[in-house]
Order: C-alpha cells, then structure tokens, then sequence
C-alpha cells in the first residue's frame, strides 16, 4: 500500500519529530488437510457465554505467520473469531480477533497449550513469535502455542495512528503537535478506544480458549505481556495451569513514574561494568563524564546531523536533540548486543562532536518500532490503566538526576490529555494474589522492567521463582539456559526441584572497543 511505502519513506520523522510519542509506551512443518472446525468443549456455560456461543468456532486454515521486516515465515493454522467491541453491552460494532495455532511436533500433544501474550503495548503475537520460536521450542514439542493478536493490533482491528510518524516540523515535538495527529488519528478509526483496555483483551482471551476446547492453558508473558497474563491469571484462575512472565510489569506498579530511574540504572550498571572491563577502560577511560558533557551539549541545542539512513541509504538531514539522544540511548539498551555499541558510540560522539552514528543506530530502532507498534492501543492501555495511578509530581520526583529526565512522563501526559480514557475496576491496580505456579525472569540490567518488579511481584505469588540473567537487558527468555529451565517448568507444572544453577553462566555481550568489535 502507499501509505506504507510513505511511512518507510519517513522514518526520519518518526525518530526525528515524533520520538517523545513512542516512548510513553513504553519478541517441523504442519501438514494440514483442510480446515478444522474448533469450538466448546461440553460442559455447562455462563449466559455471557451462551450468548456467544453461536459465533464462538473458529475455522483455523493453513497459514504463514510473518511480520513486517523479516523474511521468516512459520507455519501455522489461522482463523478469526468475532467478537463485541463492547462486551458488556453484548450489541454494537464486532471486531475480527486473529488467532494463530502452531501445532505442537508430537502427534498426540498435552491438553493445555502455551498462549503468548506479546509486548508493547500494541505488538501482535502472531508476528513477535517469529523472534520467540526458537526459545519456544522445547515447549512446542509437547503443546501447541496459541497466538491471539490482541484487540487493537496486528489483525485485529488494529488502533494504528500513522500520522504520529509525520508530524509536523514545527509543532511536532509540542505537546499541541502531538494532540493535533492524536485527535486526527481518533477520527480515521473504527473503533470506540476506550473499549482496548487490557481486562477486555483478557475477556477476549477466554473466549478464544473456550472456542479452541482447551480448559486449561500456560501463559507467557513477556514485557506488558506480562501484566496481560497477570490480569488473566485475577480474572480466570481456575484456567491457568502455569505462568512465565519474562521482564515483569505487575499489577501495582506504574510504568511512567519509574521510567526515568530505571534507565538510570541501567546506564550506571553499563558504566561500571566498563569500568572492570580491561579493553573497555583502556578504550573509554572516561565515560561516565563523556555521557554528561553529551548530555549538556544538546541541553544547549540541538546537533545538526547529515546522513544517508542506515537501512534505505536515503540521504537526509536533520536536528539530533536530547530528547532523540537521550531516548535513543534508553532503546539501546534494552538489549546487551546493541548496549555493546555505547560506549565506542558515546566517545565517537565526544571526541569528534559527531552524532551521526548514534543518530543512526535510533533511527534503525525507530523503524522496528515503527513496523511492530500499534500506537493507538497503547494509548488505550496506558491512558486507562496506567497514568490514573500516576502523576506529574510522582514522574519528577523520581527523575533523580536520571538523563532521561522527564520525556517518557511528558508524551504520556500530553498523550491522555486527548486520548479517550477507558474504565478499569477500582481495584486494578492491586497486586495478583495466586497460588499458581509461576516462574519470573528478569534481566539484570533491564531498563524498563528491573528484577525489584518481579520480587514486588513475588509477594503475593507465593509458588512463584524469580531468575536473574546477568548482565542481560529485556526479554530473557532466549538466553542461555533459560528456555530450558522454561520448558521443564511447563513440563512438571512446578517450581520445585528445577535445575537453574546454570543461570550463573549467562554473560552479556562484550563491549566494542572498536569498530572491528569485541576484542578477541
């Protein structure tokens, strides 16, 4: 489509003018012979339930699950179930829910699946299990995994706002710029957005376990998954047989106060471990101060940068600020692969006053944000359930000093003031009290969801385990021997008597000393 086409062209907006927007939000071949029919198991039903029922079978079809970017393709069988937009009117608009099953490798798979439940908010579960499928497939051997794009994104009526990534030159980066695209973006969608809360996506959730004729189920969760599958677990605990949660955001915790402190400490994490680091100190004796001086220096104004894009060549040339820098640095390291680049990225940037390759690298993951995000839902989520519970007072008292300062705080407050806010439950925001089996991964250097998230977490699931990978940024589930311990915890449905000894032996990426890469 051309409005895609456009949206690749102009990227350099996205990264450029609309960065503050992306930040408040915030991874064998089945032989099929024709379409299979799925619906209830027998047994008794709600009334909600029966008044669904007639609509609730889902003919799942061959299919190729794919994602925007990547020339992977998995096999699967797909279908839609149709659903309320307001569930509890029952009447009104219906939405089609994509839902993709990736059948389990042995013939006669156990009864209770694994469903994923993805990122973002706004990322679609059937494109982040390509980048997950291999840390899946110890668990796939024996169950099918279910992907059920949420209400809101992927191919479920998805809330996209592509406008939010050509903003205006002038007034893009304003608090009126973004209300400006926002309110433009309300009125192209055929949608009520305050019905994308996460307890309704949870709701439909259920019917499309009740429609696949599972009674039981697994759930991972990973980043705001992991607050999916926590509000699942609240509202359907006699269906949840286990739980993974990778990069904990609990019920309890708003995102947006702590963003600022969280990014902190991992920046001050990667600073001292360069400071042991013998190439790194030798290389970047300096680092911490060199940071600082960059910091200051785009306080003062912004760097003009002039480059040819990092993946469309396109030459371009723009104003590099410290909202873009300081937000493209927080990305960066989310992952040890790409916080490997920092340090040579922050001395490159100080000793020559050249940002172009920091400018670079935010550009490349503004345009994955861009391709996996549907920015529409995520305001629907964090304007609902996030920012309530929250306050400009709580989001600058907890700056800290921190050199993100206040811009994840500010987007999202100048988001909600016009994105319509649905309504949660009074009691939302309260930590999940269950007795069900529960492992928690976190990343050591995580800077959004740190391991305190788990261990407030952990209070209140008392069979529940906390696994740390070390030095490891978001989303852990692919490192080391995490998937296998991951695996055997599906398999006995306990955390009892797992071997994680080998945990200890994940290491993070060395840092780049040179452009040549990790010394040797």
């Amino acid at each position: 489509m051309e409005c895609c086409n456009r949206l690749k062209r102009e990227v350099v907006s996205a990264m450029t003018r609309g960065v503050k927007v992306v930040l408040a939000l915030g991874i064998g071949v089945a032989l099929c012979l024709g379409p299979v029919v799925v619906g209830f198991l027998s047994g008794s039903v709600s009334s909600a339930d029966a008044a669904d029922q007639v609509e609730s079978a889902i003919v799942l079809e061959p299919c190729q699950l794919s994602a925007p970017g990547s020339p992977v393709r998995v096999p699967a069988k797909c279908g839609t179930l149709t659903v309320y937009e307001d569930r509890e009117a029952q009447a009104g608009r219906r939405i089609d829910l994509r839902v993709a099953v990736v059948k389990a490798v042995r013939g006669n798979p156990a009864p209770d699946p694994l469903f994923l439940l993805t990122g973002g908010p706004g990322q679609a579960a059937t494109q982040s299990y390509l980048s997950l499928a291999p840390a899946l497939d110890r668990i796939r051997e024996k169950r099918d995994i279910v992907l059920v794009d949420q209400r809101g994104t992927g191919q479920s009526n998805p809330l996209q706002c592509a406008q939010l990534w050509d903003l205006d030159e002038q007034t893009g980066t304003s608090g009126a710029g973004i209300q400006s695209v926002l309110k433009a973006c309300l009125d192209g969608l055929d949608a009520d957005s305050r019905l994308y809360t996460t307890p309704i996506a949870m709701d439909d959730l259920d019917q499309v376990r009740q429609a696949l004729g599972y009674q039981k189920v697994n759930l991972y969760g990973v980043s705001y998954g992991t607050r999916a599958a926590l509000s699942y677990l609240r509202q359907y605990p006699d269906r949840v047989r286990t739980v993974i949660l990778d990069g904990v955001w609990p019920l309890g915790l708003s995102l947006s106060p702590m963003a600022a402190a969280n990014a902190q400490r991992a920046i001050d994490m990667m600073f001292d471990r360069c400071a042991v680091d013998a190439a790194c100190a030798d290389a970047f004796p300096n680092l911490r101060a060199e940071f600082a001086d960059l910091l200051n220096r785009l306080k003062q104004g912004p760097a003009r940068v002039e480059l040819n894009h990092p993946i469309t060549a396109e030459p371009m040339e723009f104003d590099f600020t410290y909202e873009q820098f300081a937000s493209g640095v927080r990305l960066l390291t989310y992952s040890p692969e790409t916080e490997a680049l920092l340090p040579m990225l922050i001395h490159g940037a100080y000793s020559t006053g050249d940002f172009r390759l920091l400018a670079a690298q935010s550009l490349m993951v503004g345009e994955q944000l861009s391709d996996s995000i549907s920015l529409g839902m995520g305001y629907s989520v964090m304007c609902a359930e996030d920012l309530p519970f929250s306050s400009r007072e709580d989001s600058e008292a907890a700056v800290d000093g921190s050199y993100l300062g206040t811009v994840v705080a500010d987007a999202l407050f100048e988001a909600c003031a016009v994105w319509p806010r649905g309504a949660v439950s009074g009691d939302f925001n309260s930590p999940v009290d269950s007795d069900t089996p529960v492992l928690m991964l976190s990343g050591e250097a995580d800077p959004v969801t740190p391991p305190s998230n788990a261990e407030f977490a952990a209070r209140t699931l008392p069979r529940s385990l906390h696994l740390v990978a070390p030095g490891q940024g978001h989303n852990v589930l692919f490192r080391g021997c995490l998937s296998r311990v991951a695996a055997s915890f599906v398999e006995s449905g306990t955390t009892e008597g797992l071997d994680t000894g080998c945990v200890r032996e994940i290491v993070p990426m060395p840092f780049f000393a040179n452009p040549a890469g990790p010394p040797p």
